[in-house]
């Protein structure tokens, strides 16, 4: 919840592009919808739990307290920033429109519109007349509709009750209407429904009609039947049809709806109080202003950043080459994700290389990735995918990729049973030497343009060995492999990182440079925790950029004065992981897939792997210098969630991002004048 009012503040924050604080609010509803389908599903599985064995004291149910407080208050914020927004867009020419606002040429457009497009896209439930639950799908919105007779028509007061799903799947949330005098008229899809309802229920020969937006979030967790003789194929694919009719967590409404209208509906659907009801404004699902129409207004979006080329990948024929000779490096989306790709186009129909194996937790939804790979199949080489199933919301996703890479005669192996495979590895072997891929992120060309990432590329012999060990363990995992450099879960992680700690607490006592710097997603493994306040204590200097969720309390006396603690929310999400330990002096580096978490320690498979190579490593320093410094997005994490601005010692304003942009474009732009001067001399 701290972390989602940091996204609502750039929302507010008036020195972001109006468009941009649109998105904001968009990707908070989003986080928050998730956030209820997942976190507060399990504490209400946990209080169920608790209070069948400790009644008396159930810290969950103390927890969800304080979050529904918290959702209650940035509920309000939410909903005055959208009125804010409003107005400012109404500034720019920019009018978002309800049914009532209509010119007789928008209503003209309105009839063509539902007559031609809309209309048979829409279902009504009459569900004044129904017997059984319908069964709702819980990622739409729907209108609530009461139809009646005004005072003048009304006889015997009769009332119908109906549910309209918003074809949101079909049409975007957002209707341009027709407009004049430099106007962009825009109606939400919600309210043309309104405006189409007498000609919805024309049958029904009434007069008035009412329409109130309600959603509700189910519990997204999936049951699985183990003792099932199944394919895990199989029982994903079972499980996701459980989803469907997963219990309710969240009914949101719009707070101006009539009260039998509500009552009904609630009624209808089995909503109950446990169901934490949350009343709101008159629109709902506003995760759809992440798809708010682009309106041709750039001056409204943040100014758009070109991926900076790398002039050695420029220069290259041959990428394998490159990476033999030298560790290469990519920083999404500061470097385009499209070099990735020619790495794995060129393996695909290199003579020389014989086998790829890859990891695969998210994909985009056209892979050119998938493209690569079912070409290198087509090319006689041998392709091995290791598909994770179990990545939240995307699992029907990835069983499709599956069949289609099966059916082009890639060996897909479904996971592993009882581990989640997140690590982001790819193996290439080759008849001159092997290489490997470890990243950050997903192998997903569609994050890698708004997520920050890394991705090493290298033939370091032991590293490459052990990514292939990795890949042996996935596909048998009976075997109890040992790595000599890789940092692997879940056999070894947990206690190599906190051997880390430790020599880093011996150093200090020692007198020797002790440090960590670290850059992560969440913190939130208790063990770790408690270690880092060991290392506080005994004078280990600790400076951690966390963008998301953070149990660390910095700042008490004798525990965590020498912590700090950053957050980081800008145009793209901060999603790569950096460690470095001083290690007496000789620094330690390291990127990989894992956050301190207990599922990412022991319960999945992470890979995070050294970096040996100056130049990396000094690029990796300077991100996080670079985001401690951050004194316009960087806000304090202390555990108060007050998210204060992190204003440090310089009253220049330093916007990590920005820096780090110019940063590689300015060494781009050296490299290509040293190139040049090279290429003249050998003229000469």
């Amino acid at each position: 919840m701290y972390f989602n009012r940091r996204i609502l503040d750039e929302a507010s924050n008036h020195f972001n592009p109006l468009l941009e604080r649109l998105n904001y609010l968009g990707i908070y509803s989003n986080n928050l919808d998730e956030f209820f389908q997942v976190r507060v599903a399990t504490l209400r599985r946990m209080i169920e739990l608790e209070e069948n064995m400790h009644p008396l004291n159930s810290n969950s149910k103390k927890a969800l307290k304080k979050i529904l407080k918290l959702n209650e208050i940035y509920t309000s914020d939410f909903e005055s920033i959208f009125l804010e927004l409003n107005a400012e867009l109404q500034k720019e020419s920019i009018f978002l429109m309800n049914e009532s606002e209509l010119s007789a040429e928008q209503e003209d457009f309105m009839h063509t519109f539902y007559s031609e497009e809309l209309s048979n896209s829409l279902f009504p439930i009459l569900i004044s007349r129904m017997k059984v639950v319908p069964e709702l799908n819980d990622k739409s919105i729907y209108l609530a509709v009461k139809i009646s007779d005004s005072e003048k028509k009304a006889k015997n007061n009769k009332k119908e009750y109906a549910l309209i799903e918003i074809p949101t799947e079909e049409f975007s949330r957002f209707i341009v209407l027709p407009s004049s005098d430099n106007k962009i008229c825009i109606m939400f899809l919600d309210d043309v429904i309104r405006y189409c309802l007498p000609r919805i229920f024309a049958q029904f020969n009434h007069d008035k009609y009412e329409a109130y937006t309600i959603k509700f979030t189910r519990d997204a967790e999936m049951e699985f039947d183990n003792s099932a003789y199944q394919s895990v194929l199989d029982r994903v694919s079972k499980g996701l049809k459980s989803r469907k009719s997963g219990l309710p967590v969240r009914f949101v409404y719009d707070r101006d709806i009539p009260a039998d209208l509500l009552h009904f509906t609630e009624k209808l659907l089995k909503i109950d109080k446990n169901d934490i009801p949350v009343s709101g404004a008159r629109y709902h699902n506003l995760k759809d202003l992440m798809s708010f129409p682009k309106l041709n207004r750039y001056n409204l979006k943040f100014e758009s950043q070109t991926p900076v080329p790398i002039i050695a990948f420029e220069e290259s024929i041959s990428l394998i080459s490159l990476i033999r000779q030298k560790d290469q490096y990519l920083h999404y989306p500061y470097h385009s994700f499209d070099n990735y790709i020619r790495l794995l186009r060129e393996s695909a129909i290199n003579p020389e290389v014989k086998e790829i194996k890859i990891t695969i937790y998210r994909l985009a939804k056209n892979s050119k990735v998938i493209k690569a790979l079912i070409c290198a199949a087509l090319n006689g080489k041998k392709v091995t995918a290791i598909v994770e199933l179990l990545a939240r919301f995307d699992e029907k996703s990835n069983i499709n990729w599956a069949n289609k890479m099966q059916e082009a005669g890639i060996k897909v192996i479904l996971g592993v049973e009882g581990l989640k495979v997140h690590s982001k590895l790819t193996y290439i072997k080759a008849r001159n030497g092997n290489i490997a891929c470890i990243g950050t992120g997903n192998f997903h060309e569609g994050t890698a343009t708004v997520y920050t990432d890394f991705t090493l590329m290298t033939a370091h012999k032991s590293i490459v060995d052990d990514v292939e060990r990795v890949f042996e363990f996935i596909e048998q995992p009976y075997l109890n492999p040992t790595f000599k450099q890789l940092i692997v879960s879940p056999q070894f992680m947990r206690k190599k990182i906190m051997n880390l700690i430790k020599s880093e607490i011996d150093n200090a006592k020692k007198g020797l440079p002790a440090y960590i710097y670290c850059k992560i997603n969440h913190v939130v493994d208790e063990k770790i925790i408690e270690k880092l306040y060991n290392a506080s204590k005994e004078g280990v200097m600790i400076k951690l950029l966390i963008r998301g969720n953070c149990s660390l309390v910095t700042g008490v006396r004798n525990l965590s004065e020498n912590i700090q603690v950053v957050g980081i929310v800008d145009r793209y999400l901060e999603h790569s992981r950096v460690m470095i330990f001083a290690n007496g002096g000789e620094e330690r580096y390291f990127i990989g897939s894992a956050d301190w978490m207990v599922r990412n320690l022991d319960y999945r498979v992470e890979v995070f792997t050294p970096v040996y190579d100056p130049k990396f490593q000094k690029q990796l320093k300077t991100v996080i210098e670079f985001g401690l410094k951050d004194n316009v997005k960087g806000r304090i994490v202390d555990g108060t969630g007050n998210n204060v601005r992190n204003i440090g010692d310089d009253a220049i304003p330093f916007r990590s991002q920005e820096e780090l942009y110019n940063f590689y474009k300015d060494n781009y732009n050296k490299s290509v004048l040293k190139s040049g001067k090279e290429v003249i001399l050998i003229k000469h």
